[in-house]
């Protein structure tokens, strides 16, 4: 604990530091309060019935990532998600378009122009969604709009509103990534996803001690050390990498040696990132749609399929997530990208012949750890699944797994990197004394 206060007081005496903390503190105040900023013409006590919609599939993870703001039609009701959603079609889009391709090899002009790109996407995925978001609205909560409200004037201003709000909304993570500690857009969906936790645990510490059969404070102390297991093992995921040796040949230039020097290649246990999870769960919310449309005997596969405590649910719910696994580290990491830039700047693999023979060996060891990584990942993904068969309640059985779980142990992760590498240039000591955030990963072999 006196490490930890003499670690906070270092922070605090580096100037540059104090002043990125406080910003992205801020920007943080500033996100969370426009969360309960409603939009115009709504009654806020009367959304209850929106709020009981999200709890479950796809709206669940929309109003996770916007900490609430979808359920209280907030002005930032849509959040940061359209812009995840250009920025995923754009790398999509790099990959299938060779002007994009070639757009992505020219450096720092290139990602600027990936980078507009992407929020002209923005817009146009925003006035599709907000129109989207207000019929929602008005079909499940249609007692929360104000009486004697024009429903054409309302939809387009609000529209404008919602638009205006998520882009605000990425403004104030490219404003924290660039003038707070890093990591802005994560960082407000990490946020999101924090300011849940506080009522999500004060309704599951009440109904333990509240119940008459059950365990009890007993099983809610069961459940904190299971969760701390998880959140060990989402770590251990996160960090894990498989380390290629790669030797440089050595040059002269003049009088000086270039080269020569041996370096590593981390291929990432968890390359795909969240994303396989995100991609099944839009997929397993298909069946609850359906429904939508369907009179009440629908088929019992389609019920399980609603079911998120089933068993089919949660074994379609795993296929999907290897799958995609699979699909989105395939079109991030490239081994012949990778052996061509390796040869270029006269680096090999020892043992390994440069060009087809290096991209084959990288694309087998990405294939030997992509399979127990996505193994993992499912495991994690179906976690919530699990604890909700031991009666936790919904909101907390959340942050036992899933992507809330993956994007805060990353944020967390990429943040305290962020702290401590300005803590070492300044000749202070990191934020831990063991542990390996200052390294690159846990090799994995």
């Amino acid at each position: 604990m006196k490490k930890f206060i003499e670690t906070l007081k270092n922070c605090w005496r580096i100037e540059d530091l104090r002043q990125r903390l406080l910003i992205t503190l801020l920007f943080t105040a500033i996100y969370r309060f426009g969360s309960f900023v409603v939009l115009p013409g709504i009654n806020p006590s009367m959304l209850e019935k929106l709020q009981s919609q999200t709890s479950g599939g796809l709206m669940s993870l929309l109003d996770m990532f916007s900490g609430g703001a979808f359920s209280n039609a907030s002005i930032f009701a849509l959040g940061i998600m359209p812009y995840i959603s250009a920025s995923i079609v754009m790398q999509l889009l790099a990959i299938a378009v060779p002007y994009f391709q070639k757009m992505q090899r020219e450096g720092e002009s290139g990602r600027k122009k990936i980078n507009w790109y992407t929020r002209i996407l923005t817009v146009a995925i925003l006035f599709f969604q907000a129109p989207s978001y207000l019929l929602n609205l008005k079909a499940q909560a249609s007692q929360a709009l104000a009486s004697g409200l024009s429903w054409p004037v309302f939809m387009a201003s609000a529209s404008v509103i919602l638009a205006a709000g998520s882009m605000f909304v990425l403004w104030l993570g490219e404003r924290i990534t660039d003038k707070g500690v890093g990591n802005g857009v994560s960082m407000i969906i990490m946020i999101g996803i924090i300011a849940r936790f506080p009522q999500a645990f004060i309704q599951e510490v009440a109904t333990r001690l509240n119940a008459i059969a059950g365990g009890g404070l007993v099983m809610f102390i069961v459940e904190i050390l299971i969760l701390y297991a998880v959140v060990c093992a989402a770590i251990l995921l996160v960090q894990g990498t498989r380390k290629i040796p790669v030797q440089y040949a050595k040059r002269l230039v003049g009088n000086k040696q270039y080269g020569g020097a041996r370096q590593y290649i981390p291929l990432k246990l968890f390359a795909a990132n969240v994303m396989p999870i995100i991609f099944a769960q839009a997929l397993m919310f298909i069946p609850l749609a359906i429904v939508q449309y369907q009179s009440d005997n629908a088929s019992w596969v389609v019920r399980s399929l609603m079911d998120n405590r089933s068993l089919l649910y949660n074994c379609v719910y795993v296929v999907l997530i290897i799958a995609f696994t699979y699909f989105y580290t395939a079109i991030t990491l490239n081994p012949t990208q990778m052996a061509e830039d390796m040869k270029r700047n006269n680096g090999f693999i020892p043992g390994i012949r440069p060009g087809k023979d290096t991209a084959e060996y990288i694309e087998t060891i990405m294939s030997r750890i992509t399979f127990p990584g996505s193994i993992f990942i499912a495991f994690i993904a179906i976690m919530p699944a699990l604890a909700g068969l031991l009666n936790v309640q919904q909101q907390f059985s959340q942050f036992f797994g899933g992507t809330s779980l993956l994007i805060l142990v990353g944020v967390v992760i990429d943040t305290l990197q962020q702290i401590e590498s300005h803590l070492l240039m300044r000749h202070y000591d990191g934020l831990l004394n063991s542990g390996r955030t200052r390294n690159s990963g846990v090799s994995a072999y």
